[in-house]
């Protein structure tokens, strides 16, 4: 019996199908600010739902400079204290500190490891290539790995915070390093392709 091709259920929402059917699994290689952007965007997700945290992307990207890592390492405790009251992010003193806290982790790495640092930590727990799973249902796919859970241990060693292995994971999925689309979703061959080139 043959399944008809059908998108990942968890992209119901149109900003979801527009996220899931352009980005989700994509691979992100070499490019520090759109890693910084998952990393951030991730962690600000903990306890809220996918949704919303797309609806404050745009907030987000203002409010943090684009995810340029050297400007958004300069703030100080006044961008804090502005950020907090900002309502096109999320106004989690926790999570607005850590972005900062993430964005000086990786100056740091940059300049003790070169300028692809993040991107080459990042795709290490993958040997640089990316995994193509096979899950049929969503129940099927992990909350984590032992690659989450390894990630999340060195992202934490090099001083990031909001990385823990569950957020780790969905960073996995989200920047490609995995691709968890499911097998009946057209997604899942799109990004299968891309992972050849690899």
């Amino acid at each position: 019996m043959t399944i008809a091709p059908s998108r990942c259920p968890w992209a119901k929402a149109d900003a979801d199908v527009a996220y899931h059917d352009a980005e989700w699994g994509v691979p992100i290689v070499r490019d520090e600010a759109r890693l910084f952007e998952m990393i951030t965007l991730e962690g600000a997700q903990a306890g809220l739902s996918w949704s919303t945290i797309l609806k404050k992307r745009e907030g987000y990207r203002r409010c943090f400079a684009a995810f340029d890592a050297d400007r958004v390492a300069r703030f100080t405790t006044r961008d804090v204290e502005r950020l907090v009251l900002d309502a096109s992010i999320v106004r989690h003193r926790g999570k607005v500190e850590s972005t900062i806290h993430n964005a000086k982790a990786i100056v740091a790495l940059r300049n003790t490891r070169g300028p692809d640092a993040l991107s080459d930590l990042l795709w290490s727990f993958v040997d640089a290539k990316p995994v193509q799973n096979a899950w049929r249902t969503m129940a099927d796919v992990p909350a984590k790995t032992p690659e989450s859970v390894a990630m999340s241990k060195a992202l934490q060693k090099a001083g990031f915070r909001f990385v823990g292995p569950t957020t780790c994971y969905a960073l996995m999925q989200a920047a490609g390093l995995v691709n968890d689309h499911l097998v009946t979703c057209p997604r899942h061959a799109a990004c299968a392709d891309l992972a050849r080139s690899f």
